[in-house]
């Protein structure tokens, strides 16, 4: 089973947590802090689940996003919208573009993990 888990995340102090929390339930993890990065990586590595930040520089996460649907090499890859943005217009804007999930900042991190074990498959049992 693909237990790999591209974090998408300019801010390191978050890329930090996130890799922390999913380490520990047993995934593995490949990071970058741009959307043209995570293009790449994710065409190169295939992770089970992108974790996207909206607001990333060089190319933002809606964008990116639609890049990776427009290949079939990453189009079927599970992307999770993670971002501290709670107006209701970028919601909304984040809704329509077509993500699979939507984690708000900063996160619950039991939530978090049941959200990301939900959408991969179960962690490791032991932890």
């Amino acid at each position: 089973m693909n237990r790999l888990i591209l974090i998408v995340e300019d801010n390191e102090r978050n890329r930090k947590l996130v890799r922390t929390v999913l380490e520990y339930r047993g995934f593995e993890v490949a990071e970058c802090s741009d959307g043209e990065s995570a293009i790449a990586l994710a065409r190169s590595r295939r992770p089970a689940l992108v974790l996207m930040d909206i607001e990333l520089p060089k190319l933002d996460g809606i964008s990116a996003l639609k890049r990776l649907r427009a290949d079939p090499q990453t189009a079927s890859i599970p992307v999770v919208a993670v971002t501290a943005s709670v107006t209701r217009e970028q919601r909304a804007r984040i809704s329509s573009a077509d993500f699979n999930g939507y984690v708000a900042k900063p996160i619950d991190v039991e939530a978090f993990a049941a959200t990301i074990e939900g959408l991969v498959g179960e962690g490791d049992a032991s932890k």
